[in-house]
């Protein structure tokens, strides 16, 4: 009998009772909740969720949507990966344009269906994982850069294996030997 650990999926809602009905909803997933922006990105950085259900209405501003936008940015910024689908009462098309503007996968309007909402989260998994295992693929079949190379200096080791690690990010490197 495998029992396979089920996936973390943050809720970020400060209305406790509808924080409630979601974690009962998605039982099958591993409900973390949060009520604020401070501890949503803690559960984010602890947890890597690859997918988030967050409220725009946050405190210390719930009838603004100031804290919630922070929130979007702030988590795709470490987590660019990461599905965000925004549940709001602000339910205007200028704040789901917004949203989807600066990354959210789906934006949903309260009162929203939980059925509609449990479909959106599955498609969000399933899309991640698939970018996930392009990825993957993409960097497994990468042609090897350095292969022409041949050294036995332990220094010009060194410098290939630190050039291999970040080959593969858009970061800037500067070695200094």
């Amino acid at each position: 009998m495998s029992a396979e650990k089920p996936r973390p999926l943050l809720i970020v809602e400060d209305d406790p009772a509808l924080q409630k009905q979601l974690r009962w909803a998605f039982d099958r997933y591993e409900t973390l909740t949060a009520g604020d922006r401070e501890s949503a990105m803690t559960l984010v950085r602890r947890y890597h969720p690859p997918v988030v259900a967050m409220d725009l209405g946050l405190p210390p501003d719930a009838g603004s949507v100031s804290e919630g936008f922070k929130l979007l940015e702030e988590i795709l910024s470490i987590a660019p990966e990461t599905k965000v689908i925004v549940l709001t009462g602000q339910s205007d098309r200028g704040n789901a344009l917004r949203a989807v503007d600066l990354g959210a996968y789906d934006f949903f309007a309260k009162p929203f269906e939980i059925d509609m909402l449990g479909l959106t989260i599955e498609r969000a998994y399933r899309l991640y994982d698939l970018q996930q295992e392009n990825a993957r693929l993409r960097i497994m079949h990468q042609p090897d850069a350095l292969a022409g190379l041949i050294t036995r200096d332990p220094e010009m080791l060194r410098v290939c294996r630190i050039v291999e690690k970040v080959a593969v990010s858009n970061a800037t490197v500067l070695i200094l030997g």
